[in-house]
This record gives structure tokens, sequence and C-alpha cells, in this order.
């Protein structure tokens, strides 16, 4: 049976597509992997051995790159993973060896308001179910490495204060670290949002019990916001990621010292967790080309990126291979721009910049959208006057990418109550702009809505000329460079930092490796300011830093702007409300 995909959600049109996908070493062999380098989980998911495809591949030449972007998007999301899967189902279409690579979901937003960004339509990924669910454990292998050294910093706390100098190393065999619990940075994770676990207090002891912990105030974070996530998302092999693990600062020391994960001697054991985590995993589109799934930390509040691994596994077995970048452009791809390329060594060949109709409206003045409730009659009527004014989103986006030196495609992503009128307004526009433009009707119609898409961008890659250049230099001063990305990405008229995030960055500029610190921000993702109340592209105002973070294994410096948590939290229409199984067959609906 053909099901509508008018008429059948997401879940289900998906289910039937599992039903005639091909097997995962059909998949591997089909994409150039030997047999000896697929690890089969189940008979449809597998993970990749990673440093055997690149070393035996090491002279092949790299396929062509591609990132997906998009512009600000509405709280319901744009379609940029839908996008993603329905461009490299075009590409196939076109007869090309093509690949994806996105980030694996968050149990937050799977059971929140966003859903499992598995695309859309008849442009998704599968098997939806255990992508959505679990999957290869990866996010549980993150959680756990994280919370070790949680439990290594708070117990040596604990023993610390327990015993004198001599005892505590003849117990231990260490030195005393003299942890200050009052500059203890790092919480715990879990892999929900969970509100109620921002700020806690640990360590509760029993009457006259010195053994149950050490009390201190604490905090979890969402487990894809872990410093271990974005190591895992930038390192380039194993060795990296060990080396990388032992950088982890979690607290300071009474002189104002970091305390390390090295110091605390558990980086090891950390890394044990991650030895099957640091191999992307593999699954497949609706139509049967792979996409590579590998880490995901938020781009709102961390990299926003999938793995530098997977997509150097990708570029070695495509010709074409997409990845794409959390957030807008001003977010996702300013990272993926300055951050992901560098510590890569990668360039892009085109950049695709997503935009619907719908969000363009919201930016032009449209009443606010909520997940959950139906759209207001602004969004499903024509209305040329606010797609117009919306416009300056987009333009102000396509200037980000135009800046990086990287060809530009603008993807009208198109839905079924767009008229072409509106969609004729926004392909004037941007073509004015001297943008290329394609509509993409790849929800409805998979690859085969995606051709002119494809086309685009295949345009874009074989004749625009490529000249990739950074934002910045990484030896310009750490206040500097985020001026500049407040400045030049955001348009802002210039940075305001709070006593706590000046105090913290002259720190770190301090530091003898600081030239060797990215830089990557966090800041609301609905909209370009640190307002989220502020749509379109807002004027005179000025980027508010509160306060900077050091992830000192992935290299970042963190600067916190606007009121954003590292914990996300539950609304009161979650999606885990339409989620059940099927008893009989343990089959899952109601994912999105």
């Amino acid at each position: 049976m053909t099901l509508d995909h008018t008429r059948h959600p997401d879940w289900q049109l998906a289910q039937e597509a599992e039903s005639h996908m091909k097997p995962i070493l059909t998949l591997a062999a089909e994409m150039g992997l030997e047999s000896s380098e697929i690890l089969p989980y189940g008979h449809y998911m597998g993970k990749i051995e990673q440093q055997a495809v690149l070393q035996r591949l090491a002279d092949k030449p790299d396929g062509l790159y591609i990132d997906v972007t998009a512009i600000t998007p509405t709280p319901l999301g744009e379609g940029k993973s839908t996008t993603t899967i329905g461009l490299v189902q075009g590409l196939a279409r076109r007869g090309l060896r093509s690949s994806a690579a996105i980030r694996q979901p968050s149990g937050g937003p799977t059971m929140g308001m966003k859903g499992s960004a598995a695309g859309g339509g008849l442009s998704q990924c599968i098997p939806l179910a255990p992508y959505s669910l679990n999957f290869t454990g990866d996010i549980h292998a993150v959680g756990a490495a994280h919370n070790l050294a949680m439990t290594a910093l708070t117990s040596r706390m604990q023993h610390e204060r327990n015993y004198d100098d001599a005892t505590l190393e003849r117990l231990s065999g260490m030195r005393r670290l003299n942890i200050d619990p009052t500059r203890v940075n790092t919480g715990w994770v879990v892999d929900f949002c969970a509100q109620a676990l921002r700020h806690v207090v640990i360590g509760i002891e029993g009457e006259g019990r010195r053994n149950d912990g050490f009390m201190m105030r604490s905090h979890f974070d969402i487990t894809v916001a872990s410093e271990v996530m974005s190591i895992l998302s930038v390192a380039r092999d194993l060795r990296d990621l060990r080396q990388r693990m032992g950088r982890m600062v979690l607290a300071l020391d009474r002189d104002g010292k970091p305390v390390t994960t090295a110091d605390l001697q558990v980086d090891g054991a950390m890394t044990a967790w991650l030895v099957e985590a640091v191999k992307p995993n593999l699954i497949q589109t609706m139509e049967g080309q792979p996409v590579l799934v590998h880490t995901g930390p938020f781009g709102n509040i961390a990299l926003g990126q999938s793995s530098v691994i997977a997509d150097r596994v990708g570029l070695k077995l495509s010709e074409a291979h997409v990845t794409e970048s959390g957030f807008a452009a001003e977010m996702g791809y300013e990272k993926f721009w300055n951050l992901k390329c560098r510590y890569s060594g990668l360039t892009p060949d085109a950049a695709v910049l997503v935009a619907t109709v719908r969000a363009l409206k919201y930016h032009g003045g449209a009443p606010q959208l909520r997940p959950g409730q139906p759209l207001p009659e602004a969004y499903t009527h024509e209305d040329l006057a606010l797609v117009e004014a919306g416009c300056v989103n987009l333009l102000h986006h396509l200037g980000i990418v135009r800046r990086s030196g990287v060809p530009a495609v603008v993807c009208l992503n198109r839905f079924h109550t767009d008229t072409q009128a509106e969609l004729d307004t926004v392909r004037r526009i941007c073509e004015k702009a001297g943008a290329r433009v394609a509509v993409s009707d790849h929800w409805a119609r998979g690859g085969e809505g995606a051709l002119e898409l494809a086309d685009a961008v295949l345009d874009a890659c074989r004749t625009d000329r490529r000249a990739f250049r950074p934002l910045y230099d990484w030896n310009l001063p750490l206040r500097e460079r985020i001026v500049r990305i407040a400045r030049e990405v955001y348009g802002a008229d210039g940075v305001d930092f709070e006593p706590l995030a000046a105090q913290r960055l002259a720190a770190l500029q301090e530091r003898p490796d600081a030239a060797e610190l990215g830089v990557c921000m966090v800041k609301t993702q609905y909209s370009l300011s640190d307002d989220p109340s502020r749509r379109g592209v807002p004027a005179s105002w000025r980027l508010h830093v509160r306060d900077a973070l050091l992830f000192g294994g992935a290299g970042l410096v963190v600067p916190v702007a606007g009121d954003i948590s590292l914990m996300p939290g539950t609304g009161s229409r979650p999606g885990f409300r339409n989620i059940d199984v099927d008893v009989e067959t343990g089959q899952v609906s109601g994912l999105f």
C-alpha cells in the first residue's frame, strides 16, 4: 500500500519505507565499504571502522562538500534536516554517489516539541524508531563518560575533606588537589529537557555520615551540551579524542588553577566509554542513500555540527557529501565556517540556505507561532507584503555565507500552503541580490522534488569560484573575536561584557594556548540578536555577554549571551504524549 504523504504522519510514511529498505551490509557495499569496515547493529544499522576507511582511501580525492544551513527558524522549524535528506536523494537521481551527515537526535527534543530531526514527508532517514530512540548508544556513552568525570571530582572532594595529606596520599597514591567547592563550574548531564535539574543540591549527608558525599550546589545540563559531545564532534580520531579528554577542566583549585580530568586520572576511563561511540553510525534515506549519523551537539549552546570524522569518511566514499549545521547561518554556519572547518582542514564547495515562505512571513510581522497550536490565517493565505518584508532576514543570512567566500544556493522548501506568487516574490528578491534560487518539493516528492535544488547546487560547485576565508585570525584576542562575530555576523552595534564574563575572558586570554582556542557562541536560535522576540533583522542593539566558559578538551571558549540555559525545559504539550508501542508487534508510533 502506498500512503498519502498529505494525510499520513511522518512515522507512518517511514514505516512503509522501512518495509523495503536495504540491509545494512548491502548499503555498506554499495557505499564502497569493505566487509571488515562495517559493524552491523541489527539488520539495518551499523557502525563504520573509520580509521580503516581513511587509511585505505587516503590517496582518493574527496567528493564535493556541501553544507546545509538556514535562515532564522520559527519555533516550528523550517525543514533543514528534511532538505539535507531531500538533496542527497536528488543528487542520487542525477547519477552521483551521494551521502549525508547529520546529528543524532537528543531525547530532549524527541520527547519535547521539536521531534527527532529525521527529516519529514518523503525525505526522511530510516529506520525511524531506532534512530530516534537509543540508536547505537552513543549519547548514553557520552553521558556516562561525562558523569564519570563528575563522580571522580566529587568523590575526590569528599576524600580531601575527610583525610589529612598523609592519609590521603597513602590511601589514594595521589597528591591533594585542593579543589575549591565554590569554583566547580561543570555539572552533571541527562538526555532530557528537565528544568527541575537546572539547580540542585548534591551529597546531602545522613546524620553523622561523612561518607555520603560532598554536599554542594550543582546542576544538570542536557547531555548534548556536554563538552564530551563537543570533543567527539571535533576529534579526528581515537588518539586525538584521548588527548582532548585529558584537557577537560572541571573546576579550579583554591589558587585559581584548573583541575582537569587528567589531574583526577579519569581521562583514560572516560575514553574507554567512547571507543565505540567514536565510530560513525550508518543508516539510509527513504530512497536508499547512505546517511552518516554522528554526534549531536546543540547548535545554540554547543557546536551544532555532525562530526569531523563522519564528514571525512563521507567525502572519501561519495562523489557528493552533504553535511548539516544546526539552526540558522549566524549560529550553525558560523561555527561550521570558523570552527569545524579549522578542526577538519576541509573547506566546502557550496552552502545551501534553507528558507520557507512561512518563516519569511514570520519575520515580516505575522503573528507568533506556537507548537501544537493551529497556524494563524496569515500563514495559510497569500500575503506578498509579509513575504517581502521577511526577506530581509534571508538576505542577511545570504550575506553571512557570502562573507565566507563559499557559493550559496537559496532553497525554498515548499509547503502546500505556499502560492506561486509568494514563491515568485522570494525568487525575484534573491535573484536581484545575485543569488541562485531553487524551489524544492522534496517533502512531497522525495528526490524527484529536489532535482532543481540538486542542479543548482552542482552548478554552484562546478562553476562558481571558491575563495574560502575565515572570519577572523585566531591570533586576535578573544574579546575582539567575539565583537567581530557580533558585528559582522549578527549585525550588532557592539558587545557589552558583564563583569563576570570580562573577568573570565581576561583570565582565558592569559593562557599560553589562547590562540588555539576557538570561540563558540551561546545564543538564542530564534533571533539574530540575543533577544528571541526580535525578528527579521534587528537594528540598534548590542550583544549582552554574561559569562564565558572554557571547554579545554574541545579547545573552545564559550561566551554565553542573553538569557539561555544549557538545560532546556519540557513544555505543557510535549511530544512524548503522542508516542506509544504496539505490544503485539513492538512497532513504535507517534514519533515526529
